[in-house]
């Protein structure tokens, strides 16, 4: 079932990497693989930070959302692990009125900051005090998952009467869309003040399998890529803070097709704008050819933000990351073949993108 797919990369690479198994997996040998799983798995060697030794990862983050109490990271911090471990500040649980639970998350964010979120200028004084306390675990970024790009610059008055509506709980899929617009501008803005780096995930229509949500509740399967148009949807927050020296946004989508049109001339021209790596559905070898393919030659190869993975299953992290970086080298091999960039250019690129163009996006001294 998974020959053919990124899936089967992943799960052979994690099995030798983690397991030493090389035997390939069949009906005639999955419970002795099971049964080499299971023993290995009480082994010392592969508890989380033993992992993360052995694969050489120097930092790992995580996303929660602006509710979330961060105990597990409190606990980190006192264990001295914070700067290796990162939160990610993803406050999608108080900018997305589509979320059946707005009003009320809304009313906990206001009783967790102590701030009025009734005002529009109380509301934003409540993400910016939220996103100080993320900085204390370590947090360098924050993390916007939207259906679109779409971004928005109100005048005061009209954020008000949008707030009021929402808070009402009066709000249709119109105003949902719009207070999620408005929101990735103040977010933007708040990252000019305080420098931390910005997220945009768009592109995804989930939840598309009505029975799967009935059954098992949202976002847990049944999503589907989706047009994405990022040079309009961008307009408003580039129009308002995109020549910010503090602005960096990294531009993730799930349509590629925007790719060579809109994201590489973007981030050609915009400083506050580079290119995310290819992402879930296109975090695979020809998903990777095809960016690259598309995004260098007008982007450039330091516009792109290097490679992160998005992966829940640890033992994927050097599975994922080897892909890349061999997708890296094939695509300047051939470009050396062709005479289009020297070996020693080539070596220096193929070390930036493998490891520096993501410290250099995130700002990881």
């Amino acid at each position: 079932m998974f020959a053919g797919t990124p899936s089967r990369l992943w799960i052979d690479h994690s099995l030798k990497f983690a397991f030493g198994i090389e035997t390939p997996l069949s009906p005639q040998t999955a419970d002795d693989i099971y049964n080499q799983i299971a023993t290995r798995l009480g082994e010392p060697d592969l508890l989380p930070l033993a992992i993360l030794d052995r694969a050489n990862v120097e930092v790992i983050a995580t996303t929660e959302f602006a509710l979330d109490p961060l105990h597990h990271h409190q606990s980190m911090l006192e264990q001295g692990l914070i700067g290796r471990i990162r939160t990610t500040y993803r406050p999608d649980d108080v900018t997305d009125p589509s979320r059946p639970a707005i009003v009320e998350n809304l009313q906990q964010f206001s009783a967790l900051t102590g701030e009025n979120v009734s005002s529009w200028p109380g509301l934003i004084n409540a993400h910016r005090q939220r996103r100080e306390t993320f900085r204390r675990f370590g947090a360098i970024a924050t993390d916007h998952g939207v259906p679109n790009a779409m971004t928005a610059d109100l005048a005061l008055v009209e954020k008000q009467a949008l707030l009021d509506k929402i808070l009402s709980g009066k709000h249709d899929a119109t105003d949902a869309q719009l207070f999620r617009a408005q929101m990735l501008t103040e977010m933007a803005l708040l990252s000019v003040e305080d420098g931390m780096v910005m997220q945009i995930h768009a592109g995804s229509s989930r939840n598309t399998d009505p029975l799967l949500f009935a059954e098992r509740g949202p976002d847990l399967g049944a999503d589907i890529p989706t047009p994405t148009d990022y040079g309009n949807g961008l307009r408003a927050l580039l129009g308002r803070c995109g020549n910010e020296p503090n602005l960096r946004l990294l531009m993730f989508v799930l349509d590629e097709t925007t790719y060579a049109r809109e994201l590489a001339p973007m981030a050609g021209y915009w400083p506050s704008l580079m290119i995310g790596p290819p992402w879930w559905f296109h975090d695979s070898p020809q998903g990777i050819r095809r960016y690259l393919d598309q995004v260098v030659e007008t982007a450039g190869f330091y516009n792109l933000a290097g490679f992160n993975d998005d992966t829940r299953a640890l033992l994927s992290i050097p599975a994922r990351h080897d892909v890349w970086r061999r997708e890296v080298c094939g695509f300047l091999a051939r470009w050396i073949a062709e005479h289009r960039l020297s070996a020693s250019a080539a070596r220096d690129v193929a070390v930036h993108l493998s490891y520096q163009a993501a410290k250099d996006a995130y700002r990881i001294g």
